[in-house]
């Protein structure tokens, strides 16, 4: 499908009004004129549109396709429903995903195991442990037999909202079905230790527990056309399970090291949780376990500087970032993990070590891209006291490379400007006020939002 019927899609919400007004002034639509504003015809064009939709995470529309999909009388195949489900998943928006679930039974097509361990990740990557759990009794209920993936994705989904006693519930249900544990099974328990509340001593000492545990884990048996399922619908197992790595794990250059699943959950979990003693205890347990020369990835080396920099410890994590750096060309992440962790609090120190570590970025050639640019304008905007300097070098970097940021940073960056001495004909000022104008028009409501 080219661009130009990419681009068009936009139009399509505009469709049902077009349609509607046509019909009340009794006027027929030329099919020219049809075809001018119609960006799909058959069912295998308007699965090309969806895929392209996936691609550009822009998980939003897929409803208002499926709408105009309806609207031109297009009958929706199995096919189509699997992409719409997976690109649902991938965009965590659990209503739209129950809607086409509801259509395609409406339709005469019965969900499938695959379909169903979408549905339940996607209600893991939405928090709904309840809703995960009501899919695998509707599965139940249509004989819909469940697979390893589906019980490793229900455990994720539970662990998502701190729910350890269904976990344990799920993990004594897998064993009754002959299925072993596996890394993601770990990592789904140390996740859902994480998220319980309140932390106590025992959960750090959980999670030290379940690692050593872990180093024994043997392989869940697969279903070989299960798993080519996920790989033609480009859904890695990180995605699927909602591991911490998933959106960095199809990154080159060793960012994700797979085999250090259990650690990644492992290491993420202590930056969430501010813990630095079990970080560190972390640390040493991967070094014991890898005497042959492995080392961190970059995933592991930037969850333990946010847990550093959470825990106030600059120090540590510029340690933990030249180290890193000594051996290997660290990834942009690094540089943004560093500097806007550094910003915590906006101590003089603080502000001082993130306008340094841009700058060496910036002096190394790498780039910001949209959402890290958005990530530390909305980081450095929080700054009250001060010159605004690393607000303004974060933004003089974007535009630089002709990158707007989202609105949230932009009004941040643009209340932070009116909050200092700064002339109402400051060309810097006139500018954030019209690009945050510009941004503010284009975020109008949708045909279908949630």
């Amino acid at each position: 499908m080219s661009l130009v019927k990419n681009s068009l899609l936009l139009q399509g919400r505009l469709r049902h009004a077009a349609a509607a007004l046509t019909a009340r002034r009794g006027a027929a639509t030329a099919t020219e004129e049809y075809k001018r504003r119609n960006y799909a015809e058959n069912a295998s064009e308007y699965n090309t549109v969806i895929g392209s939709l996936i691609a550009q995470r822009r998980p939003y529309l897929l409803r208002d396709a499926y709408d105009d999909m309806i609207l031109d009388g297009v009958q929706p195949v199995r096919d189509t429903f699997h992409s719409l489900i997976v690109g649902t998943m991938k965009g965590s928006r659990l209503q739209d995903a129950l809607y086409f679930r509801d259509q395609m039974k409406e339709m005469g097509l019965q969900p499938d195991v695959n379909i169903y361990n979408f549905l339940i990740s996607t209600c893991g990557k939405s928090k709904n442990s309840d809703a995960a759990i009501m899919l695998v009794e509707e599965m139940k209920a249509h004989g819909v037999k469940l697979k390893a993936e589906t019980y490793i994705c229900l455990l994720n989904a539970l662990a998502a909202t701190g729910r350890t006693d269904q976990v344990y519930a799920t993990v004594s249900d897998m064993s009754a079905a002959g299925l072993g544990l596996d890394k993601f099974c770990y990592a789904g328990l140390i996740t859902a230790f994480k998220n319980k509340t309140p932390t106590t001593e025992e959960t750090m000492a959980k999670i030290i527990d379940f690692v050593e545990q872990s180093k024994g884990w043997q392989y869940v048996e697969r279903i070989s056309k299960d798993s080519a399922e996920n790989i033609m619908m480009n859904v890695s197992d990180e995605e699927l399970y909602n591991m911490p790595t998933a959106e960095y794990i199809n990154r080159r250059g060793g960012f994700v090291v797979k085999p250090f699943t259990v650690y990644h959950a492992a290491i993420h979990a202590c930056a969430e949780l501010r813990n630095k003693e079990t970080l560190e205890t972390l640390l040493d347990m991967f070094k014991r376990d890898n005497k042959e020369g492995a080392t961190y990835d970059a995933f592991i080396v930037m969850q333990a500087m946010r847990c550093y920099l959470r825990c106030g410890d600059i120090d540590s994590a510029i340690k933990m970032f030249e180290e890193y750096s000594s051996s290997r060309t660290p990834p942009a992440e690094l540089f943004v993990t560093l500097a806007e962790g550094a910003m915590i609090d906006y101590t003089p120190r603080g502000m001082q070590v993130a306008q340094e570590t841009l700058e060496k970025m910036v002096s190394r050639n790498f780039f910001l891209n949209p959402r890290m640019g958005t990530d530390l304008l909305l980081a450095a905007a929080g700054e009250r006291g001060g010159g605004y300097t690393t607000a303004n070098y974060v933004w003089d970097i974007l535009q630089s490379r002709n990158i707007t940021p989202g609105l949230p940073a932009v009004e941040a960056y643009h209340k932070g400007l009116k909050e200092r001495e700064i002339p109402s004909d400051d060309p810097r000022l006139l500018h954030v006020s019209r690009v945050l104008d510009n941004l503010s028009l284009r975020s109008g409501p949708r045909r279908n939002t949630q």
